[in-house]
């Protein structure tokens, strides 16, 4: 009777972090593609290890496609209000916003590689930390229409958020209370966003040293 309890007592507590989670993880993981400022792959890697503690079966896989549904929504909106903006007289803050997060050279470079690559470039923008908006904006300046951009950017979301998930899943599995994995999940989340700022500033000293 103790164990059934038990039971019964994880799983309401479950049914209960679902009910909030999901719904929280797709409206923070919206915001973060539309406003780049909240740190959305930490999102999915803590989501993901909460998921992974779980008992119910599918946890992690909705975890993957409300993370990949919500990135590619937020994307394809961002992208949207950005062409707006392109055909307008005076632009828009949407593309204002864009622009700031571009610099002029990462912007060039991206331009480039669009240019060699297609589509291909969408999936690695979005695997690469900070990547995702400059190529966005390559894009914008090419004129891609949003059938195209969207076409692009499904297997990009999907593979970021697998990405990050398999992060979580690392933080889950290495220790017994899911608080622990979410603190390693983040850190790890943000070592690697900080990474290219890091070999930006290396190559930066090694060229005037």
């Amino acid at each position: 009777m103790a164990a059934a309890g038990a039971t019964a007592s994880t799983s309401s507590t479950e049914s209960t972090q679902q009910a909030i989670g999901y719904p929280t993880l797709f409206l923070l993981v919206l915001i973060g593609a539309l406003v780049p400022v909240v740190p959305t792959g930490a999102l999915v890697s803590s989501a993901a290890v909460v998921a992974f503690h779980q008992t119910a079966p599918f946890a992690l896989a909705l975890v993957l496609v409300t993370a990949s549904l919500a990135a590619f929504l937020g994307d394809a909106a961002l992208y949207w209000l950005g062409r707006r903006g392109m055909g307008s007289k005076n632009g828009s803050r949407w593309l204002a916003a864009i622009r700031t997060r571009a610099p002029q050279d990462r912007l060039e470079q991206a331009q480039e590689k669009l240019a060699e690559r297609g589509v291909t470039v969408l999936v690695l923008s979005r695997l690469v930390p900070a990547g995702r908006i400059p190529v966005m904006l390559a894009c914008l300046l090419a004129q891609w229409p949003l059938r195209r951009f969207a076409r692009g950017n499904a297997p990009a979301c999907v593979a970021w958020a697998v990405t990050y998930q398999l992060i979580g899943i690392l933080g889950g599995s290495l220790f017994p209370e899911p608080w622990e994995g979410v603190v390693l999940a983040v850190a790890l989340t943000v070592v690697i966003s900080a990474m290219p700022g890091m070999v930006r500033r290396v190559r930066g000293g090694a060229v005037r040293g």
